[in-house]
């Protein structure tokens, strides 16, 4: 899909990401985040420790890990619905979060569920009904072990056509 394939370039050109992030997602501009990798299947976006994003037990606040996490699943559904016709609407509806380990040095969080996405705005198209999903970002720390997961559901309608 020619539309999908272009948000992905924009994502992952730093400048063209860093101008979105400033004009759509601020907060994400200055904590730092970046998307490490993106395709159909997959999103990992990344989130350092610094001032910024720090709290006071010396570790990464838990907002900017949210906003990682929600940018890894984020990113994979705003590419399925870019350029769509009709034009489909996304929304978070719910997140759950688990925290497992201090978040010190830079946080890797991966979505896996890429299928899942397609499936649901495809669905929502062609059913004209509100499709939900649930997806899973992992956050791991530069030694591979698991700080925190968050499961995020999002909604998904197609708009009537004008």
């Amino acid at each position: 899909m020619p539309e999908k394939n272009s948000f992905i370039n924009v994502v992952k050109n730093p400048f063209k990401f860093r101008m979105f992030l400033l004009s759509k997602l601020p907060a994400g501009f200055f904590a730092g985040l970046k998307i490490e990798e993106i395709n159909d299947s997959k999103c990992t976006v990344s989130v350092p420790y610094k001032w910024f994003n720090k709290n006071p037990f010396r570790s990464t606040y838990f907002a900017s890990l949210a906003m990682a996490a929600e940018l890894s699943t984020g990113a994979l559904a705003m590419a399925n619905v870019h350029g769509r016709k009709p034009a489909v609407s996304m929304l978070v509806v719910k997140m759950e979060a688990g925290y497992f380990k201090k978040a010190t040095g830079k946080i890797y969080f991966t979505c896996n569920d890429g299928h899942k996405f397609i499936h649901a705005v495809h669905a929502a198209i062609e059913t004209g009904e509100g499709q939900t999903l649930q997806a899973l970002s992992n956050g791991l720390n530069a030694a591979g072990e698991t700080v925190a997961e968050f499961l995020i559901t999002w909604s998904f309608k197609a708009r009537a056509s004008k």
